[in-house]
């Protein structure tokens, strides 16, 4: 890059299979060996993460623990630990903020920081300063790849260009020529929908993208973020304004001794409790409620597809915050699910929408001068009296009901892209750093 060219005002720091690495550092004897971190102790779950020495070996994320045994006989795979990675993440912001503030946290392992002109022109030193933090606070295996560029979409894109623990900046004067070679589905928010829409209008390949003009973008994506994307790629910025917050939810993958009715049921009322605790915290309400089941994929060999049978229920009430209110409302999706579905449920889904805050609720005159809303009343202070119980005693301390534990633990803290959950989320189920969960198959 030469000093023609104008300065990265943004810088995209990506770990590299931050989960396994994790893994790695915390743990020596792990290190420079091909490892898998899986969500359970089972060989018919998959691959969550998975470090460099088994992506050397031809294994990839997802994919299934029992393949990759069999493609590397001497992989190691352990459980993951939510809770570990979590605080990991909150020191590893602390030392970049050290170096450069960072404008947006993006995921567990991605941040973006805004770059002042002074830091622009230090680009390269800057990447190396960052790198040198970090490494003298953890150990080597625990390394990032970093991406400069005008705007956050390229600065991303240049930060995958180098991985592992490399560095490249990408000005818009080296642009289409310097991606010409990058496949339309390496590029973030272009998924297998896009890449057909974008294919019916003869894009096949990122120069044809670039070439694209901004209300053929629009026509494309369907609405105005196409714009938005192509504006981005071009090196100008793309501004969004604050997004609101839409839903509550979680998911689990069920191992096969929880396939039963009772067991779905159970699991579903403990994603139910954690997505309730979560909407509390926000002080907000929802009014309604959905829940999906989902049956293990099954490869059919005359389509050569993978295929799944879904069911999915919704209904809505009055905006609500408590527990015994949701919990009734789950118990008719459950009973309708025990009535229609006829397949054993692989993964169950619970998400709490239709959010409003305190202020923006109008209220119905006669539910508020009913009992029901004086029940509701009780009931919010059961609820908020449970979360400070749990809060000061540990997650496990109360319950609406017996509960067993589910396989895998971590109901309601698991790790999402763009939701990093908080120490609440765990139930006070906190693990020690250095006390890595070897599988047994």
């Amino acid at each position: 890059m030469s000093d023609n060219t104008s300065l990265p005002e943004r810088l995209y720091l990506d770990f590299d299979s931050f989960f396994a690495s994790a893994e790695q550092h915390f743990n020596p004897a792990l290190r420079d060996k091909p490892i898998g971190v899986v969500v359970l102790d089972s060989a018919h779950t998959g691959c969550i993460a998975v470090s460099r020495e088994a992506k050397a070996l031809g294994v990839k994320t997802n994919m299934p623990a029992r393949e990759a045994r069999v493609l590397v006989p001497n992989m190691i795979f352990v459980v993951a630990r939510p809770d570990v990675y979590v605080r990991l993440h909150k020191r590893i912001l602390a030392v970049i903020e050290t170096v450069v503030p960072i404008q947006h946290v993006r995921s567990i392992d991605e941040v973006v920081c805004a770059l002042l002109p002074s830091e622009g022109r230090q680009r390269q030193a800057l990447a190396a300063q960052i790198k040198a933090a970090l490494l003298q606070e953890f150990s080597p295996v625990l390394t990032c790849s970093i991406g400069m560029a005008p705007t956050e979409l390229l600065a991303k894109i240049a930060a995958e260009r180098q991985k592992p623990d490399g560095t490249l900046v990408l000005d818009v004067a080296m642009l289409p020529a310097a991606l010409a070679d990058l496949k339309l589905e390496k590029l973030p928010g272009v998924g297998d929908g896009m890449r057909t829409r974008l294919a019916a209008v003869g894009v096949t390949d990122f120069s044809a993208l670039w070439a694209l003009a901004p209300k053929q973008a629009r026509a494309i994506w369907g609405n105005v973020e196409g714009e938005r994307f192509l504006q981005e790629l071009h090196g100008m910025h793309a501004p969004r304004s604050a997004t609101r917050k839409r839903m509550f939810g979680h998911s689990r993958v069920l191992p096969r001794e929880w396939r039963s009715p009772e067991k779905v049921e159970d699991c579903a009322r403990q994603l139910l409790a954690g997505a309730a605790r979560r909407l509390r915290r926000t002080n907000l309400r929802a009014s309604k409620l959905s829940l999906s089941l989902r049956s293990q994929r099954l490869r059919s060999t005359r389509a050569k597809s993978v295929q799944a049978q879904r069911w999915h229920w919704e209904r809505q009430f009055a905006p609500s915050r408590d527990d015994r209110s949701f919990g009734r409302t789950l118990a008719q999706g459950l009973a309708e699910a025990r009535a229609h579905i006829k397949f054993s449920p692989h993964a169950v889904s619970v998400i709490l929408h239709g959010l409003d805050s305190e202020a923006d609720l109008t209220g119905d005159m006669f539910d508020m001068l009913s009992d029901n809303a004086d029940d509701r009343a009780r009931w919010e202070k059961v609820s908020d009296m449970m979360d400070q119980m749990r809060a000061r005693f540990g997650g496990k301390a109360l319950s609406l009901g017996v509960h067993d534990a589910v396989p895998g633990g971590y109901v309601g803290g698991k790790i999402a892209f763009g939701r990093i959950p908080e120490a609440e989320d765990f139930e006070g189920a906190i693990g020690e750093d250095n006390d890595t969960h070897f599988c047994t198959f």
